[in-house]
């Protein structure tokens, strides 16, 4: 989401240009694979319903940690990059008894095609029906963790998913409450663009709100994490977000935590798995 900022504020002709196109920074190359990090994990592959082929990592959890089926958590990362930069967000998860499902968007590391909304929608919806197919997993024991731009993708696409009652719950951290309303926060960060944010915001397309979504979810959990010094995603947004929410619901504002940087803290990790134990979810 860093990308984002900088090309909103570098130049006005780029937003004017191509503001959707700017939500989207992929790498191809992996920088390193989980054992690297002493993970197990396997290779998934896997095809949208458009047959664009995707790809992603299961993280088995530690089996010492596990004493009953273990809850298994569909990660969906931000906007740059790929699986292998955004693995430090979850890496912790197994060894606290917690499955770990992380893939590639469309034109992210090694999944095929070119990233757009509509596509992205369409993997999320392969990567959950993909997690329910693994060995690890039991349904019924599924969270969707979304951080920045995946947490903004999260809330749209469990709320139109076919299996949300097979879910236990949402998560999400640094999520932004609509595409446009991030464009106009960026655009008004600079006396630049200041006076373009509402005409060019509209170059965005608004096909998916977060903010009117996420009241669709009920009756499943959502939990709404972000750190209050965010300097990416204000967090007047997940304030918005937990205000259209409806219960059962909860809100962390973490002081003094960065963009996407909550789960650093191992005092946070503790109470993420708390309140994975509170879903009914086995973690240690």
């Amino acid at each position: 989401m860093r990308h984002l900022v900088k090309a909103l504020l570098l130049s006005p002709c780029i937003a004017l240009a191509a503001c959707g196109g700017l939500f989207f920074y992929p790498q191809q190359e992996l920088l390193l694979t989980p054992d690297r990090t002493g993970l197990d994990y396997r290779d998934v592959r896997f095809s949208a319903s458009d047959g664009v082929g995707l790809h992603g990592w299961y993280l088995p959890a530690d089996p010492k940690t596990v004493r009953e089926p273990a809850c298994t958590v569909l990660f969906l990362h931000g906007n740059a990059e790929n699986i292998s930069t955004h693995l430090g967000s979850v890496w912790w998860l197994p060894q606290r008894g917690v499955n770990v499902f992380l893939f590639d968007y469309r034109g992210y590391g090694q999944s095929e095609g070119s990233p757009e909304l509509d596509g992205l929608h369409r993997d999320f919806d392969a990567a959950l029906a993909t997690a329910l197919k693994q060995a690890d997993t039991e349904a019924g024991r599924i969270v969707v963790f979304g951080q920045s731009l995946g947490g903004a993708l999260a809330i749209t696409a469990v709320a139109r998913s076919a299996h949300k009652d097979r879910l236990r719950g949402l998560i999400t951290e640094g999520a932004f409450s609509g595409y446009r309303a991030i464009v106009r926060d960026k655009l008004a960060a600079s006396w630049l663009t200041w006076p373009l944010q509402w005409p060019l915001s509209f170059t965005v397309a608004d096909d998916y709100k977060p903010l009117q979504a996420i009241g669709e979810l009920s009756p499943l959990p959502v939990l709404i994490v972000h750190g209050q010094a965010d300097g990416i995603i204000p967090p007047h947004h997940a304030q918005a977000l937990y205000d259209a929410a409806r219960m059962p619901k909860a809100l962390w504002l973490v002081p003094g935590a960065a963009h996407i940087a909550v789960f650093r803290s191992k005092m946070y990790q503790d109470r993420l798995i708390e309140y994975l134990r509170g879903l009914g979810c086995a973690a240690q």
